[in-house]
């Protein structure tokens, strides 16, 4: 099998597996452990940004080591274990601790598959390949969403964890048996790999003064605001008016995902043939009338159209947020530890967003919380806009003014 094969595998198996239980987790603590959405809540609080604490310092391990292949086994399995042990659990520290084995595979699996990735295609059809990537991780949430589906009403909720602890290990397999001679090191942390000597690696803290990365970081923060809370804000929405908000709910998720693969796919095709702007300025633009929908718009129906923008506007952060980091951080060695804290940022927007949602909606009702949830989006929108011209439009210039000198 060729190594774009055994990526391609390891995309899909991956891909349900990065949030460990996810939605499954406040089901199986409610019926199994008689746990309330407060308690539910809390343990999934406390469990993700302890996640986000860890995701810097993973991706500078994955800097460091230069052996994603290893640490995408690892990841899998601590993933795979921590799932195991919350079968048991009952008590919250027990749950807690579970999760927190799980998440920090998930934060570490991120980076990890970045470095692979970059590893075996190098710079150049980065773009491309992520596109790729992004695909088969929301191909894998759609199989594994299906056959949990399928199965519960036969085997239980516990038929989730043995999905998850299946694609685990096939995630495991899949990249340990990727060939280790169609691999580079030194692509994989943002290093050409035709210089003769190992290169120094930029300094930390000039690496992070790089304007452009702050500006991006803040958009992102702005966005995952706006973007993280508003499907279960919107499914708590259709609850109060007696909809079916859990049904509706699970097929806004499968929307989404039918969205993404071809979005991702074009993503990455737009970002070498139209540049990486004109992709973050269409995710950020989406997220406002995502909201406007969702504001004015009660029909379930109807509102199956703000959950494709969503698809459009996740479909491609997920490819464009690495490539533009790649963009900004190659040559320093210090790739993969960028990432990481970028999706740290991000991480912490969007967990505050159901809480900024909800607090809106006690003082000024559904409509005023997502658009205040849309506001962000536009902040967002603004931020990125200045950030293209800062780091597209003005390099070109001082490139032009070099020829002509």
């Amino acid at each position: 099998m060729t190594p774009g094969f055994h990526l391609a595998l390891v995309n899909v198996f991956t891909g349900d597996i990065q949030g460990g239980l996810g939605p499954f987790l406040g089901t199986w603590l409610a019926e199994v452990a008689s746990w309330g959405p407060a308690r539910v809540g809390t343990v999934t609080t406390l469990v993700s940004f302890g996640a986000l604490l860890l995701s810097g310092p993973f991706g500078a391990l994955v800097d460091r080591v230069q052996r994603p292949r290893l640490l995408i086994v690892a990841a899998c399995l601590a993933i795979l274990a921590g799932t195991l042990l919350l079968l048991p659990a009952r008590s919250f520290l027990g749950v807690a601790a579970a999760q927190l084995v799980a998440g920090a595979g998930g934060t570490l699996l991120i980076p990890a598959v970045t470095a692979l990735t970059l590893g075996l295609v190098g710079k150049e059809r980065f773009p491309k390949q992520q596109g790729r990537n992004q695909a088969f991780n929301h191909v894998g949430i759609l199989i594994a969403a299906g056959i949990i589906g399928v199965a519960t009403p036969y085997a239980g909720p516990a038929v989730a964890f043995w999905v998850l602890g299946a694609m685990a290990i096939a995630a495991a397999v899949a990249a340990a048996t990727t060939p280790k001679a169609s691999w580079n090191s030194r692509r994989a942390v943002g290093w050409k790999e035709d210089e003769e000597e190992t290169p120094a690696r930029s300094p930390l803290l000039r690496t992070f003064r790089d304007r452009r990365l702050l500006v991006l970081a803040v958009a992102l923060a702005l966005f995952q605001l706006g973007n993280g809370g508003m499907l279960s804000l919107l499914g708590q929405k259709l609850v109060e008016t007696g909809a079916g908000g859990t049904a509706w709910t699970a097929r806004y998720v499968m929307v989404a995902q039918l969205v993404m693969v071809p979005v991702a796919l074009l993503a990455g095709s737009v970002a070498d043939r139209s540049g990486r702007r004109w992709l973050l300025i269409a995710a950020c633009a989406a997220l406002p009338l995502r909201a406007l929908i969702s504001a004015f718009v009660d029909d379930p129906t109807w509102l199956i159209a703000a959950e494709v923008l969503d698809g459009v506007a996740a479909g491609i952060v997920g490819v464009a947020v690495p490539v533009v980091i790649a963009d900004i951080t190659w040559g320093s060695g210090r790739t993969q530890t960028v990432l990481g804290s970028i999706n740290a940022v991000q991480g912490a927007g969007g967990a505050l967003s159901a809480w900024f949602g909800g607090v809106v909606q006690a003082w000024l009702g559904w409509s005023g919380c997502f658009l205040a949830l849309g506001t962000a989006g536009l902040g967002a929108l603004a931020i990125v806009v200045w950030l293209n011209a800062t780091a597209d439009e003005r390099p070109a210039k001082r490139s032009a003014d070099a020829k002509a000198a």
